[in-house]
């Protein structure tokens, strides 16, 4: 039986291509700032934003030729770190469809697999809801 969702102040909703926008920056900033406020939040992708944390990311991006000796954290690694310092105030879902579709099933151990069917309890749970992205 599957996990019932907890209440949030912030259902945060994220479709579409991450990469094409300044989307996830905003998402993860906007998710950092109500959660330094005490909010509790949670976030779910579908469509390509599915991508952001699967495990095959790794802890890093690749690196930069023009700057070797810079890392830069893989948005799976800044996701993973986000909820290990908010484990009861943040929750991170992915649409199970959309990414097994996109080949990224794999996802790290933090965020939770969900069907899309149940997308309207997520709704239910929280007392706003922000649609960022098109999907």
């Amino acid at each position: 039986m599957p996990r019932p969702v907890p209440r949030t102040d912030v259902l945060l909703n994220l479709f579409g291509a991450p990469h094409q926008t300044d989307l996830v920056t905003s998402a993860l900033r906007l998710a950092s700032a109500l959660l330094d406020r005490g909010a509790r939040v949670q976030i779910w992708t579908c469509g390509d934003a599915t991508r952001l944390t699967g495990a095959a990311l790794g802890e890093n991006k690749p690196r930069d030729y023009t700057d070797l000796g810079r890392e830069h954290p893989s948005t799976a690694r800044v996701v993973r770190e986000l909820i290990e310092d908010h484990p009861d105030r943040l929750y991170w879902y992915v649409c199970r469809y959309c990414a097994e579709e996109r080949g990224a099933a794999d996802q790290i151990p933090q965020v939770r697999t969900r069907a899309p069917f149940v997308f309207a309890e997520h709704v239910n749970a929280a007392d706003k809801s922000l649609l960022m992205g098109v999907c």
